[in-house]
């Protein structure tokens, strides 16, 4: 058991085919997680790699006693890699953050100050991001803007993957918020408890390319909406009305125009008028079919993630 005059913690670390700077980063992370005063844990989630990551993971875990490693059986995504991180953990803290440095370990001591003044989550916001690209920083302030108009709840612009949470808050993700469409950042917003923000300055990557294609963001973005609110699939009674309005004056017009005689001319503009009625059908019929794929894969109630094997050194094993 952890002693009970020392502060554990818990770091969750994602790992997508990083075996060009995964040693790097363990080194960096060892180094500022030096502290005499907290039991620290190193669970590192590899996530369906298909380089040589587990094997470097492998080699880490056989030298630290205090790494464990939680292969999953395949890639099930970043959001389930932290989900497994933290049900994994009996930690009094636990932070999740990413294995490519742009997520400074440097900042972890600051991050364990505001938990010591009573913070139940410590939200990291990225003041700078270096390798991003005009369009990249666009899109993400878009996004923020537009869900935090239709969520119920107020993510910070430029909120990251890079948290602490406390046991307490952990306890109840691993209870309560088990969703398979899942945007970690916002339910943790949504669960409330007392929370604070730091900011930090997101460097290169040590290594390799972003593993986030533009679908998978996409992806990410349409699965953060949907699992927040529910306004989309209002969106098709704003247009519905919108189309009744325009209905409603079309009719009127071609009736004044009948009453005085008036040939009335324009085969194009209904034919346009009606194409965009039919594409805006399809366009809500997606959103639709969307949610109830995502009710779909509630139903079922397959596991978030499948663990294929757990590496550790288990003599002198924090339990």
């Amino acid at each position: 058991m952890y002693e009970t005059c020392l502060l554990s913690c818990s770091i969750v670390i994602s790992v997508y085919n990083e075996q060009a700077g995964i040693r790097d980063f363990y080194e960096e992370l060892i180094r500022n997680t030096s502290a005499d005063n907290v039991l620290y844990e190193y669970i590192f989630i590899n996530d369906g790699s298909t380089d040589n990551s587990l094997s470097l993971l492998s080699d880490i875990a056989s030298k630290d006693k205090r790494v464990k490693v939680i292969s999953f059986s395949r890639n099930f995504g970043h959001e389930a890699a932290m989900i497994a991180g933290i049900d994994h953990s009996k930690s009094d803290v636990i932070i999740c953050m990413d294995s490519d440095l742009q997520h400074p370990p440097a900042m972890i001591g600051r991050m364990l100050e505001k938990y010591k003044e009573g913070f139940d989550v410590v939200n990291m916001i990225r003041m700078k991001r270096e390798d991003a690209g005009f369009m990249k920083k666009i899109s993400s302030k878009l996004f923020y803007h537009f869900i935090n108009k239709i969520a119920s709840i107020k993510i910070s612009e430029n909120a990251s993957d890079f948290f602490l949470v406390s046991k307490k808050v952990a306890d109840v993700l691993r209870t309560n918020y088990r969703e398979r469409t899942r945007f970690l950042r916002g339910i943790i917003q949504l669960m409330g408890f007392n929370k604070t923000t730091l900011e930090y300055v997101a460097q290169k990557r040590i290594a390799g390319n972003s593993k986030y294609s533009f679908f998978k963001l996409f992806a990410l973005s349409f699965s953060a909406i949907s699992s927040l609110s529910k306004l989309p699939l209002q969106l098709g009674i704003v247009f519905g009305m919108i189309f009744i309005f325009i209905s409603v004056v079309l009719f009127i017009y071609s009736l004044i125009m009948w009453i005085l005689e008036t040939p009335i001319s324009g085969y194009t503009t209904l034919i346009m008028f009606m194409s965009a009625f039919a594409g805006i059908q399809l366009f809500i019929l997606g959103i639709i079919g969307q949610y109830i794929g995502y009710v779909f894969d509630e139903i079922k109630g397959r596991p978030i993630y499948v663990i294929d094997n757990i590496i550790e050194n288990k003599e002198d094993e924090i339990q």
